[in-house]
């Protein structure tokens, strides 16, 4: 089964950037689908965007929309998210997984890494 190690959260001041990466291991990813996926205290995990397996199309909530930017490296099993113009709000810890549609695959989650955006 495939693992996933989140890593590049940080606490940033609102307006700053941030760009998360997603290392898999234990299998491919080039032919899946990826998403990223936020959970923020005392809310459900919700998502945050999808890209397909080479790049070309991508999706996102509508709340990152124009701020976050989500790309791919396949030849490195990686998955990244841009993050700018971040907001309090974005606060949360950030997770990646294979994606269908807008839900994650799995059954099961990394650690994921805590994004923190102070007023």
């Amino acid at each position: 089964q495939v693992q996933l190690v989140e890593s590049g959260g940080g606490l940033v001041q609102a307006g700053g950037s941030l760009r998360l990466s997603c290392a898999a291991s234990g299998r491919s990813i080039s032919s899946y689908f990826m998403g990223w996926f936020r959970q923020a205290p005392g809310k459900e995990r919700e998502f945050v965007a999808a890209i397909n397996w080479s790049g070309g199309n991508t999706d996102y909530a509508d709340s990152v929309k124009g701020r976050f930017t989500i790309s791919r490296d396949n030849a490195r099993n990686r998955v990244y998210l841009q993050m700018n113009s971040l907001k309090p709000e974005d606060t949360a810890v950030y997770y990646c997984a294979p994606t269908l549609g807008r839900r994650s695959t799995l059954n099961y989650w990394g650690q994921g890494t805590q994004v923190t955006v102070s007023s």
